[in-house]
């Protein structure tokens, strides 16, 4: 059982644990095996966290924290004059970065456990996160409250689909090209439920 540990030290153990994951994935690690790879004892993991349960359970609240901050500081996403398909673009570059490229396959495995039904722990929210995140940009946009939901459910399955493909083939020309269609597609419909032709 953990006892109560600082809050700030307890998100410092947390996200050193999943940049870890990053790297080595979450499909079957153990406390002994994260805490080597993290040069500390398994006292560390388990002085904040009962078990592997309650470790997955946090890394998977601490994993949507962190992406809303990241959708929230794209710039525009609030701007209306802003294109939806420019802030697809930004998100693109940012996930399949040097700098978040394994982050990004974390969670790409992280939704194939959870769609698999082999996540242990309850659905991440990130998932539907990130399309509520999207149908709000969309709302400001022109779109209905519920077309806005639907189309950005849809925009975020390709998304992360052209996401899965280009990690799994590295075939960068025909995943951007889907990309491309994509945003015009996105685009499109903004474009339409604006009246703009």
């Amino acid at each position: 059982m953990p006892r109560t540990a600082n809050p700030e030290r307890r998100r410092e153990v947390l996200d050193a644990v999943i940049a870890q994951l990053a790297e080595t994935g979450i499909g079957s690690f153990t406390f002994r095996g994260l805490a080597d790879a993290l040069g500390q004892s398994t006292r560390v993991l388990t002085h904040h966290f009962a078990d592997k349960g309650a470790l997955l359970t946090a890394v998977l609240r601490r994993l949507d924290e962190r992406q809303h901050e990241a959708l929230r500081s794209t710039e525009g996403w609030e701007d209306p004059s802003v294109s939806v398909s420019s802030l697809v673009r930004s998100a693109w570059r940012r996930n399949l970065g040097p700098g978040e490229r394994a982050m990004t396959r974390l969670i790409r495995e992280i939704e194939g456990l959870a769609a698999a039904g082999r996540l242990p722990v309850p659905e991440p929210a990130f998932v539907r996160g990130r399309a509520e995140f999207v149908a709000s940009c969309l709302v400001r946009r022109g779109l209905s409250e519920r077309d806005a939901l639907l189309k950005a459910t849809l925009l975020n399955a390709a998304f992360s689909g052209l996401q899965g493909d280009y990690l799994a083939t590295g075939d960068a020309e025909r995943a951007e090209g889907a990309l491309d269609d994509l945003c015009a597609w996105i685009d499109g419909a903004v474009a339409e439920a604006s009246g703009v032709r």
